[in-house]
């Protein structure tokens, strides 16, 4: 029994005290008969959760949506088992050996021209250029991609930046195989920081990491120096900074627009009929997620160019990135949510939390100051 009293006594000081988060002097003894159920009444905070918990509009972003099953009966289950045989032992083969080819023919003619045109600078630019292209051309080739492009195709000019919505790291791929861009992404680990420092390098594109604050400051400097180059292959962000399900748009970072250059809008919009293009990154690795796409029937999506968009007079960079974030979101049919995507490596800030804490605690006093009167 000693040893009950203990731990429970040892869980009361673990258990936070209300007048922790009330000011001094605030607290006074109640005159009237306190009730147990006039200090437990929680019911505002269990709506405020229960309402976050329902419309939690900001996991959702970063979900995948299952497809409605089909194959329920008995007449549909054979068509579904052929479909498998079909899609594994016959279409998936087919598809490796066309990625490999593509490899053999890449690095067949990148490495020599790569090494052995050191001293013809323009012309090594443009062969590796064409080369980026074409590898990228068979990955979309190796998933039966079904690509359809809408508007004029992006052109190499000073001072501008191409900016599109972010559903996976193929997203750089599709665009990719109609125009070299220097793009900004994440690094990453394994045989795709291998390409990323490598070949795609060659490309002009800009690497970094999210926990390094140094890493910022050397992406924001650099980002100025490319947009100012004229021979540099177009720049191509991701502002939203994070793969959301293609169904959602998150906030823009404002990097992009307060560059003081012309922002060319990209939507991309996945057909989800034969596959689900998101990538959960914090679930699937990206080689178990090309093997989803190898495996499936096709990537069919459309991708929109549309009209570049100039800083307004009185704008500020927050206000032209909400702005192009319109434009893309209306024109690929996703509805937009007030969310930071980087919340997604993120947990609450504690002043968040000790807010939350502070409210509840004001709101129980004010209970109990009611009771009194």
């Amino acid at each position: 029994m000693t040893k009950l009293n203990t731990s429970n006594s040892e869980l009361d000081l673990d258990r936070p005290n209300i007048e922790d988060y009330l000011p001094s002097g605030c607290i006074q003894e109640p005159h009237g008969k306190l009730r147990l159920r006039d200090l437990l009444d929680i019911s505002p905070t269990l709506t405020e959760a229960a309402g976050a918990i329902i419309d939690d509009s900001f996991t959702r972003c970063f979900k995948s949506i299952p497809p409605e099953p089909w194959n329920w009966n008995v007449y549909l289950f054979p068509l579904w088992c052929l479909g498998v045989v079909v899609r594994y032992l016959i279409l998936f083969p087919l598809r490796v050996l066309v990625l490999t080819v593509g490899w053999i023919i890449f690095l067949s003619a990148y490495f020599p021209v790569h090494f052995l045109l050191k001293g013809h600078d323009k012309l090594r630019k443009n062969l590796e250029r064409c080369l980026v292209e074409l590898i990228c051309s068979f990955f979309v080739a190796s998933w039966t991609g079904v690509v359809k492009y809408h508007g004029p195709q992006p052109s190499r000019r000073p001072k501008q930046v191409f900016v599109a919505n972010h559903t996976s790291m193929i997203d750089f791929i599709v665009l990719e195989q109609m125009t070299a861009f220097a793009v900004i992404m994440q690094k990453h680990p394994g045989w795709v920081g291998l390409l990323q420092s490598t070949i795609l390098e060659s490309v002009g594109c800009i690497w970094f990491n999210r926990s390094e604050a140094k890493d910022r400051e050397t992406v924001a400097r650099k980002l100025r120096e490319h947009v100012l180059g004229a021979d540099n292959n177009p720049l191509l962000i991701f502002p939203e900074g994070t793969c959301v399900n293609n169904h959602y748009t998150v906030m823009f970072k404002k990097g992009a627009f307060e560059l003081g250059c012309t922002v060319c809008p990209i939507a991309i919009k996945y057909n989800k009929v034969f596959v689900d293009a998101f990538w959960n990154s914090r679930k699937q690795s990206f080689t178990m997620h090309l093997l989803q796409l190898m495996t499936s029937w096709a990537v069919v999506c459309d991708v929109w160019y549309l009209e570049p968009q100039n800083l307004k007079p009185g704008e500020t960079p927050i206000e032209f990135a909400e702005r192009v974030r319109d434009i893309i979101s209306v024109r690929a049919g996703l509805k937009k949510v007030p969310w930071d995507g980087y919340l997604k490596y993120s947990r609450p800030s504690p002043k968040h939390r000790e807010r939350k804490q502070q409210s509840f605690a004001e709101s129980v006093l004010r209970g109990l100051e009611e009771n009194e009167i």
